[in-house]
């Protein structure tokens, strides 16, 4: 199983958050990118460019938090973190 927790925050307080589950039988990226599209449909988000330091980030902790820089549109939060709960 692979979960994956979206949450959303501004001036350090928690404002929504979902968990996204996959079982399919895919590659972990391809899972990534799916639930992060999940997140962001739920949240009404475009989704966020991966810079490099967001993708340093996720390598290292499994999870990264996207900002202003990584949207196209204005957003009106701090930013959105993503972090691998659970993963087979």
């Amino acid at each position: 199983m692979f979960r994956l927790w979206g949450k959303i925050w501004k001036e350090n307080h928690l404002l929504r958050d979902t968990v996204i589950v996959n079982d399919a039988a895919d590659t972990r990226t391809h899972k990534v990118f799916g639930a992060l599209h999940d997140i962001c449909m739920e949240f009404d988000l475009g989704e966020p460019i991966w810079l490099d330091a967001n993708i340093q980030d996720f390598k290292k902790h499994a999870k990264t938090r996207f900002t202003q820089d990584s949207f196209v549109e204005h957003i009106d939060f701090d930013y959105l973190e993503i972090h691998v709960i659970e993963e087979d």
